[in-house]
């Protein structure tokens, strides 16, 4: 695909179903408002944006990020800069015996804060060391297109989540991991469950940027269809977990140091791949952009979504 030339800076779209490179940005200098609006349109367009070559402090990290939207605080207080408890760290190194990050943070399909009332907008990642091998780069972030999933289901299954909502459950994923993947999380305490009690949100929404379809359930939080029989809930679910993580909606990100990564969880499932020993070190500084530009606190949209659905196209 040929590069995409804007006011501000220029788009190289991948040539898979999601992503692209944004080229001629310093993300270390304030950005202008008209900048960031254009690079919003990118976000929902092509639902991962990477940004090569950086050299950011955490201070212009949590600048950048804080352009798109109020920025998370994570409630476990853990692996967080000194001073600026918005930046967490995700790393498996380790010094004088203690861990540095967060090692095992993502590893398997979801989308971001789906089970707050308030959900995620972007997330937006910046490597500063990032493990390879043969010349490969290691613990790649690995994305689905929500857009293209639902523009591709069958019309019957369109009918029956039409309307719907389902619950999501953050102890869903935490004990998956646990039980699954052999982590050393500890399990969630009765007030932590209680801190984070499930909610439920539409199936399909019509996405704030792009104003299409997309489909909101994710194999990592999302527990059961509401107000349908239970058994009939998890073969639905089951049957959109296995569909949306088809290979022809999978776009994979080959990190590389310097990249900042960031990516619409709006419009996007993900999975940090777990390919990596404990010596091939990852370190990578985060900031979590909840979705407060398009959702009021209580979870309604800020701008009122037709009800009319018409097809989404992909890109």
């Amino acid at each position: 695909m040929s590069t995409i030339k804007t006011p501000h800076f220029d788009i190289e779209p991948s040539p898979h179903t999601l992503g692209a490179r944004i080229l001629g940005l310093d993300l270390s200098k304030a950005l202008s408002s008209a900048c960031i609006e254009d690079l919003i349109k990118a976000l929902g367009t092509y639902g991962v944006l990477s940004y090569p070559k950086q050299t950011l402090s955490a201070q212009e990290l949590t600048r950048f990020s804080a352009c798109f939207g109020e920025l998370e605080i994570n409630v476990a207080n853990n692996y967080q800069e000194p001073g600026i408890p918005q930046v967490m760290i995700l790393s498996n190194m380790v010094e004088n015996g203690k861990p540095l990050g967060i090692a095992d943070a993502g590893q398997d399909w979801h989308t971001d804060m789906s089970y707050s009332r308030m959900v995620a907008f972007s997330n937006v990642l910046y490597g500063i060391k990032i493990p390879f091998r043969d010349g490969k780069s290691l613990g790649n972030t690995a994305f689905c297109n929500m857009h293209q999933a639902y523009a591709e289901l069958p019309e019957e299954v369109k009918e029956k989540i039409r309307g719907r909502t389902a619950t999501h459950d953050f102890s869903k994923f935490w004990d998956k991991m646990r039980r699954e993947k052999g982590s050393t999380r500890p399990p969630l305490t009765e007030a932590q469950k209680l801190a984070k009690p499930p909610v439920s949100h539409p199936l399909i929404f019509l996405h704030p940027i792009t104003q299409r379809w997309v489909l909101y359930a994710n194999p990592g939080y999302t527990m059961s269809i509401d107000g349908m029989d239970p058994s009939e809930s998890e073969a639905l679910l089951n049957f959109l977990f296995e569909h949306q993580l088809q290979e022809r909606f999978q776009y994979q990100h080959q990190w590389q140091e310097g990249d900042v990564l960031m990516w619409d969880n709006l419009g996007t499932v993900h999975n940090a791949v777990a390919d990596y020993l404990p010596h091939e070190h990852r370190f990578i500084k985060r900031c979590q952009v909840m979705a407060t530009r398009f959702f009021n606190s209580d979870g309604t949209p800020r701008l009122p979504l037709s009800d009319q659905p018409h097809e989404p196209h992909a890109h």
